[in-house]
Order: structure tokens, then sequence, then C-alpha cells
């Protein structure tokens, strides 16, 4: 099996071994899309979803929970490493 483990043995690099071409390998801010500092952008990409939809649900957050969401986001954009898709 080309020295691929079996499926569960190392969940931790399940997605190194996916046979999916476009799956990111981790969770990072994405540099080409970014609007203000790429988080949204970076997990929209990640889970493979729109990234407008991620905005939209951050500035819902936002306004629901203004504290919480801004300190997830600056800490989020602190912590995550920058990747160019």
């Amino acid at each position: 099996m080309d020295n691929i483990p079996e499926k569960g043995v190392f969940m931790k690099y399940d997605r190194e071994y996916s046979t999916i071409k476009d799956v990111p390998q981790s969770l990072a801010k994405d540099v080409n899309n970014k609007k203000i500092t790429g988080v949204c952008a970076g997990i929209a990409k990640h889970f493979n979803f729109s990234p407008l939809a991620v905005r939209v649900v951050a500035v819902a957050l936002l306004i629901a929970i203004p504290v919480v969401t801004a300190v997830v986001y600056i800490s989020a954009s602190l912590l995550l490493p920058s990747k160019y898709y």
C-alpha cells in the first residue's frame, strides 16, 4: 500500500494521505483572497466554503457577541500562519 498507514492509525495525518488534490494541509490565513487579515478566507478555503458566507457569519457573530468574536478573530490573525494558495 505504498507505506500509507491504515485509516485511523494516524488520525492527525489523515489529510496528508488524502486522495483529494485540493485539500489544504492545515488551517492558515489566505493571503491572496484577504479583505482584512485573511482569517475568514483561510477558514473558507480550509473547509471548502464560500468566503462570502464565512465573512457574513463573522459579521453576524461580531454583532451578536462582539467581545468574544473580536478576541477570537484577533487571536486567529496573530496565531495562524500565512499561506499563498
